[in-house]
């Protein structure tokens, strides 16, 4: 699983994860935290992806708290393009969200975004 989440930081474009020991930590803790919300002793096959997404989330919450996460460009691409007297205008959100809200709503949506998939794989525990 670490090696999938290391791809997925490279994508976003997080440089250095892979020599980073808090990377290590984050993945045993998101494994602790799916075996515990689902009772299960090993995180099932079908979790693994939302488990990535999960350890995703929290390294970058963690690197985005500490003020280390470097390499991540939190503005976006293009807005505007303009050429002779065409002008190209990208819909970006609603306009009146910073860098930083983003991020977080990205952070948000990677711990928290595909939680329901846990209730396939809970088991009841007496």
């Amino acid at each position: 699983m670490r090696e999938e989440v290391v791809s997925m930081l490279l994508a976003l474009g997080v440089t250095g994860a892979d020599t980073d020991p808090l990377l290590d930590i984050v993945v045993t803790n998101v494994q602790w935290r799916i075996k515990n919300m689902t009772n299960l002793e090993e995180v099932p096959e079908g979790l693994q992806s939302t488990a990535v997404y999960m350890a995703v989330g929290e390294y970058l919450r963690a690197k985005k708290g500490t003020g280390s996460l470097e390499g991540f460009d939190l503005e976006a691409a293009v807005k505007q393009i303009q050429e002779g007297d065409t002008n190209i205008t990208f819909a970006i959100g609603d306009g009146n969200t910073t860098p930083e809200q983003r991020l977080d709503g990205l952070i948000d949506y990677l711990i928290n975004g595909q939680t329901n998939n846990f209730y396939r794989y809970r088991r009841l525990v007496w």
